[in-house]
């Protein structure tokens, strides 16, 4: 191996690191969330039985509408079955919400993945934060991701397609370049080596307005 290739390979698992990295926290931040609203919840319930006891209906009503507008805040937006696809794939959504970027997304597994969920979150991590930046290039009103994950058989498929500046991209030694500068190449060299290990299939398409990642990999 060349000094060049191991120089390479050295950055990529740099990369992975930091991506993981990122990932899980930004998972953390979504069930810190979480758990400090369930460990309100027994003063909301206390609050509401005073308001009971009262006879304030109406107060206990808006009480009600309040926590439900605070529950929608932190209550997962995607459930597909697994835990960490769950996780990884909500505190991406609300990433991209956050930078005004709307996602549709349609997600199910709904059996045990012999994947790994390092490579789970690698894969989706990167095709996820691919897109977003992609769409940042964006005005406001242009934005889309659209996410589907599901059981094809015994594979996962997943495809993510996010809007373009509307001209088609092109290939450069067999990949898309990424327009987000230095280090940001190395996440799509990772998914691609994920596949290629996984012995999965992996497909690019730039059509005018739309760019599509579509993967399939071995799952059961």
């Amino acid at each position: 191996m060349g000094l060049f290739s191991r120089l390479t390979e050295k950055r990529i698992a740099a990369y992975q690191r930091e991506l993981i990295e990122t990932h899980y926290a930004e998972v953390e931040n979504m069930y810190r969330q979480i758990r400090g609203w369930r460990h309100d919840f027994r003063n909301h319930i206390q609050t509401m039985k005073a308001y009971a006891a009262a006879e304030d209906w109406q107060a206990v009503r808006r009480y009600l509408d309040e926590l439900d507008g605070d529950l929608a805040a932190v209550d997962p937006v995607i459930k597909t079955g697994n835990p960490m696809a769950d996780a990884i794939l909500n505190s991406k959504i609300s990433l991209a919400r956050s930078k005004d970027i709307p996602v549709t997304a349609d997600a199910h597994i709904p059996v045990a993945l012999k994947l790994s969920e390092i490579d789970l979150c690698c894969i989706i991590g990167n095709l996820f934060d691919n897109a977003i930046e992609a769409s940042l290039r964006l005005p406001p009103e242009k934005r889309l991701i659209r996410v589907y994950l599901d059981m094809k058989n015994t594979q996962l498929y997943l495809s993510f397609t996010n809007f373009t500046a509307g001209k088609k991209l092109r290939r450069a030694g067999g990949l898309f370049p990424s327009a987000k500068g230095e280090g940001h190449g190395f996440g799509l060299l990772r998914t691609d080596a994920i596949v290629k290990r996984l012995g999965g299939y992996l497909s690019r398409n730039s059509e005018d307005g739309a760019f599509t990642t579509e993967i399939l990999l071995p799952a059961l």
